[in-house]
């Protein structure tokens, strides 16, 4: 085939060598930079050596159909001769053909179907350093069915990046790795130009591309047009982004085609955009220029024919997942070094040219050097399920470039079980296979798989394929509304690709009389909201969200996750959403809503079944002790009904819990438990540890014993603020050390005036006896307690009740400071006596008379 082909591209004096070595290891790896022509010419020099057909896997649809028209037109044949394609919902082969190009997901399926690739001879995977989860698959997978059931299938990976020594090392298994043979470019050199923002734009993220920088673009791509002759490839990273740009370029509309391309259009939109410039009708007129405004399908294994510049926005659009909340997206990040060289070299494909970059010299030195795997970040429930329909649940002994990631492994299984998919030991099911079956993510295969039967297989396959082809567009967040714009058919394009998945998911209904149901109940009888968003709700039930006021727009998930639509949004004030999209900003309070269907409760129910549940709650809830019944669709309450009748040995765990909580503050602490408690912090302290500690922790450790039949009985906080906390403490002590206690630590000590005083044992390193002065009168030393080791700290007082000195040695006191103290008060204080001799003086707590 390659013989009629007249062609000379640089990778043709590389294609013997790539001959040889698949001939003679039956694996190899081709390395040929962008534009060397290894897409079309590759598989026209392999399918010349062997028998059967050669397959080439792509990573997109649109590169797919690109090659095989453009491998058809080499060989002056229509596509479905000898060159075929076959994507999903779209195929075109016939008898003939020799070469059918397929997307690496389409090459996945066939390999789980059949893993012997009857009628193959060979298998060439382009682009594979993209690292896209299919692709590696379809590596491993391939590689595995090579060297178990088909050592005669060639097998070659094709790559743009000089890293091919760890493709190399998969395909030429544990032995050596398979020949890496290298093309050299001939490409034309390109220029490059530094155009940063005047102004920093804010990086990119989950949200819509700063508009300061869109605007930057479209004067970027005046100022190409001005300065330079040919077309214009400009990268942005998604269909909304192209929309924006090409509306802010209505003014060269007179002069120049503005044709967007991206993995959303029609193939007959793509081609539009692939194809030459048309020649201008006459010889006088000039033809018109062309601007194609591209997504990063443009990057590799296609030529846009005229490019002599690129203005690159520089950024891609890959997919990230939330392990914590199940939140999938897509999400905009700096393109790589290697993806900015990638890009730049489409405007080198036919003459020199030039690339516009919208970032400094600087930023680009910042940038990663590789585009990271998509294995990495991404959401693995499809990738879990493919190795357990392979036979090898966790990957291991496969030729995967990189392991799967655990925790996103693990999260993954655990969807899959959900879904009845897996058993218990990670092997698939029978409806794991039906599953794996439909072609789409797993949560869509069950909802469409279980919603069938209640809504009905038709309606069934447009809300599924509605999500599955992302055929969502613009700013709406109503899903419903979006339904009813596509069956309206507003929108030309995406109705063309959403009525095409329709069928094949529609058709697959039909093969399988378990999944399409012929049910007339009340699923059959939904309106059109009620049925999208149960749909969705079967799809993510983690994703059923309950408002969190009347009329607002912040929202609870059933998986936990808060929730907040966008301002304006005509879904604010739903009672209930069914949420098919969100994504949350790093650092964000809530997920922002990006598409939801509205549904009422028992359409979330039915929806979550497995989710509902009632609980029995009985615990603290930061004031006082909850006892309640409790409807839950997962971390929504549903219903609450107060317990009649709770267990009494819950209520006391859940007041010992709010006790620990709140501190020993919630009991009622009267001067009687105040004071015993300082008596009993004195004695650990004066007479050792086999004394109680009283200390808060302590207390609170111990609650259980001391508090015993308070949290026996009561059953709200006052109950246990009632407690009598002085006999409650007792029961920490012994029954000696209880005898003990008053001797050891008496509540009162009785003076020489016959009085009986309070000690203050609030520093339990110093007890304070506070008297009178006239009252210790006789007392030759202080009293002592705890069986004579402590002396009692004296506050001796004025007749007046203030401080006059403070001693625990009273002799010396008598000695020296009471004749100072004397001479002092007597003056001040004549009806109370102040003897010279205090020592022999009657003690009194009484003034003399006054005399009349």
């Amino acid at each position: 085939m390659l013989s009629d082909v007249r062609l000379d591209l640089p990778v043709r004096a590389a294609l013997p060598a790539v001959v040889a070595a698949l001939r003679t290891t039956g694996a190899g790896v081709l390395v040929a930079p962008p534009g060397t022509g290894k897409t079309t010419l590759a598989p026209l020099a392999v399918a010349e050596q062997v028998d059967g057909r050669v397959v080439i896997a792509q990573p997109r649809r649109v590169a797919a159909r690109a090659a095989a028209r453009r491998m058809a037109d080499l060989l002056g044949e229509r596509v479905g001769d000898r060159i075929g394609y076959a994507v999903r919902g779209d195929r075109r082969v016939g008898a003939r053909t020799r070469v059918e190009v397929v997307t690496t997901g389409l090459l996945v399926r066939r390999l789980l179907r059949d893993p012997d690739l009857p009628g193959t001879g060979a298998v060439l995977l382009d682009e594979c350093h993209e690292r896209h989860l299919d692709a590696d698959l379809a590596l491993a997978f391939a590689v595995e069915a090579r060297g178990a059931l088909r050592p005669d299938l060639w097998l070659l990976a094709m790559s743009a990046t000089p890293e091919a020594d760890r493709f190399a090392a998969l395909l030429g298994g544990s032995d050596e790795p398979a020949p890496i043979v290298r093309a050299d470019a001939a490409l034309h050199p390109v220029t490059r130009i530094w155009a940063p923002p005047p102004r920093p734009v804010p990086a990119p993220g989950a949200g819509p591309v700063d508009r300061a920088l869109l605007n930057h673009v479209a004067a970027t791509v005046r100022r190409a047009l001005r300065e330079h002759d040919g077309d214009v490839l400009v990268f942005l990273p998604g269909a909304g982004e192209i929309a924006a740009v090409a509306g802010r370029l209505t003014d060269v509309r007179d002069t120049v085609d503005l044709l967007p391309l991206h993995g959303r259009q029609r193939s007959a939109d793509q081609d539009a955009a692939l194809r030459p410039r048309p020649a201008p009708p006459d010889a006088v007129s000039a033809a018109r220029r062309r601007v194609v405004l591209a997504t990063s399908v443009a990057e590799s294994s296609l030529t846009v024919p005229g490019v002599r510049m690129v203005v690159d926005a520089g950024l891609a659009r890959v997919p990230r997942l939330d392990l914590a909340r199940g939140l999938g997206a897509l999400v905009t990040v700096p393109v790589s070094r290697a993806a900015a060289t990638q890009r730049a070299g489409r405007a080198g494909r036919e003459a020199p040219g030039y690339v516009y970059r919208c970032w400094s010299e600087a930023t680009h030195e910042r940038l990663p050097a590789q585009p990271g795997p998509e294995i990495e970040t991404a959401d693995l429930t499809g990738f879990a399920l493919d190795l357990a329909a392979w036979g090898q649940p966790d990957g291991a002994g496969l030729a995967l470039p990189d392991p799967p990631p655990v925790a996103a492994m693990a999260v993954a299984r655990d969807t899959l079980a959900t879904l009845g998919a897996i058993d218990s030991t990670g092997r698939i099911t029978g409806r794991g296979r039906t599953i794996a079956a439909v072609g789409a993510h797993p949560r869509l295969a069950r909802a469409l798989l279980d919603g069938a039967g209640r809504v009905g297989a038709d309606r069934a396959a447009e809300v599924v394929a509605m999500l599955a082809e992302d055929t969502v567009t613009g700013p709406a967040d109503d899903l419903a509304a979006v339904w009813r714009r596509l069956r309206a058919g507003t929108d030309a394009t995406a109705t063309a690709r959403w009525r095409a998945e329709v069928r094949r998911l529609r058709a697959l209904l039909d093969t399988d009389p378990t999944a399409a149901g012929t049910s007339t109940g009340a699923g059959h009888r939904l309106p059109d909201d009620l049925a999208a968003g149960l749909l969705v709700g079967l799809a993510h039930p983690e994703r059923l969200a309950r408002v969190r006021r009347p009329g607002g727009s912040s929202y609870l998930m059933t998986g936990g996750t808060a929730g907040e639509l966008a301002p304006g949004s005509g879904l604010a004030g739903a009672e209930w959403l069914a949420v098919a999209v969100a994504d949350r900003s790093p650092g964000a309070p809530a997920a922002r809503i990006r598409l939801a269907a509205a549904l009422d409760e028992a359409t979330a129910r039915e929806a979550a079944g497995p989710l509902l549940r009632t609980d029995r709650e009985i615990g603290w809830s930061g004031t006082d002790v909850v006892a309640r019944e409790v409807v839950r669709l997962g971390a929504i309450e549903l219903v609450e009904r107060a317990l009649s009748r709770p267990d009494p040995a819950e209520v006391g765990a859940a007041l010992l819990t709010g006790l620990r909580r709140t501190g020993l503050g919630l009991l009622e602490w009267t001067p009687a438990a105040r004071a015993l408690r300082e008596r009993l912090a004195f004695c650990r302290h004066a007479l050792g540890e086999d004394w109680p500690d009283v200390g808060d922790d302590a207390l609170l450790d111990a609650a259980p014993v001391w508090l015993a039949p308070e949290l026996a009985t009561a059953r709200r906080r006052a109950d246990l603020a009632r407690t009598d906390v002085a006999a409650a403490l007792r029961r920490l002590l012994p029954w000696a050390q209880a005898a003990r206690l008053d001797e050891v630590a008496p509540e009162r000590l009785t003076v020489p005036s016959g009085s009986r005083i309070r000690i203050d044992y609030s520093d339990p390193a110093a007890p304070v006896l506070p008297v009178k002065l006239q009252e210790t009168f006789g007392w030759q030393d202080a009293p002592r307690i705890a069986g004579g080791r402590v002396p009692v700290l004296l506050h001796l007082l004025s007749p007046a009740g203030r401080p006059v000195a403070v001693t625990a040695d009273l002799a010396s006191f008598w000695r020296v400071g009471y004749p100072q103290v004397r001479a002092e008060l007597r003056g001040r204080y004549p009806r109370h006596p102040w003897p010279e001799d205090p020592t022999t003086a009657v003690p009194t707590r009484r003034a003399s008379p006054r005399r009349r």
